[in-house]
């Protein structure tokens, strides 16, 4: 009865255990404004601000930045980053749309036309895990 009791109660909590994840993110040229990270579950609506899954923002630190995003679940995931160096709380872009504060992405360089895609920047989470991401 006891092994029946843990079945039912405790192996659905480690199928939806939580993980962290640290995200240290470089190049960050001045210690003005937040870092801000957005994360992203599926390729329906990467970088739409109404589609991300998970959001954290923290005090920009020259040199590099580390932001820690807790509760998460296995999953797959993406990342896009910004330097909001006036912390106006959005990402300033030029008339053409191309932004003119620092970004990054998760395992991706940017594009010569356009930011990569979900795919592009997309990783498995399955434990706590650290990432880097070099914002430019």
């Amino acid at each position: 009865m006891k092994k029946i009791l843990f079945a039912l109660f405790f192996l659905p909590m480690a199928m939806w255990s939580q993980h962290t994840l640290k995200v240290h993110v470089e190049n960050v040229t001045n210690s003005n404004g937040h870092i801000r990270i957005a994360m992203y579950n599926s390729s329906d609506g990467f970088l739409a601000f109404d589609k991300v899954y998970a959001s954290k923002t923290g005090a920009a630190v020259k040199g590099k930045t580390t932001i820690v995003i807790g509760g998460i679940l296995e999953g797959t995931y993406a990342l896009a980053v910004f330097h909001d160096e006036n912390s106006n709380e959005k990402l300033d872009t030029n008339f053409l749309g191309i932004p003119k504060e620092h970004v990054g992405f998760s395992n991706s360089k940017m594009k010569t036309f356009g930011p990569p895609s979900f795919e592009d920047c997309s990783f498995v989470l399955q434990e706590d895990k650290e990432i880097k991401v070099t914002i430019k």
